[in-house]
């Protein structure tokens, strides 16, 4: 179903509830519906892994996936993935700063006198 803007004006116009059943032609019980919805917006991974496995079994998972891409969804879990500003993630970034890589760490570490950085040069 399509809204238009102009529909979106004229008083009234969603006084009809359409449900799932009238969309799809059937009756299911869908996890997203009889879950928490804070679960699929969570910024915690438990969170996140548990909204994934309940999408696992879901009838609808391949329209929901293929509906929050074309919607560029901002975030939450949608069609058992996962995503962030519209695209697809492996995983919500944590809070703070990124680890530092340990083999670039050790490729710039700075020598700790200046003997030790003449030598380096020379080398």
């Amino acid at each position: 179903m399509t809204v238009l803007f102009s529909e979106l004006l004229v008083p009234g116009w969603a006084d009809e509830m359409v449900g799932l059943a009238d969309v799809t032609g059937a009756d299911l019980s869908l996890p997203c519906h009889n879950s928490d919805p804070e679960v699929f917006f969570s910024e915690t991974s438990d969170q996140i892994a548990l909204a994934k496995s309940l999408c696992a079994g879901c009838p609808m998972i391949a329209a929901c996936l293929e509906g929050a891409l074309s919607r560029k969804e901002p975030c939450g879990v949608w069609g058992g993935q996962l995503f962030d500003d519209g695209q697809v993630v492996a995983a919500k970034r944590t809070v703070g700063r990124p680890r530092i890589n340990r083999e670039v760490a050790a490729v710039t570490e700075l020598p700790e006198s200046a003997l030790e950085m003449d030598e380096a040069l020379a080398s």
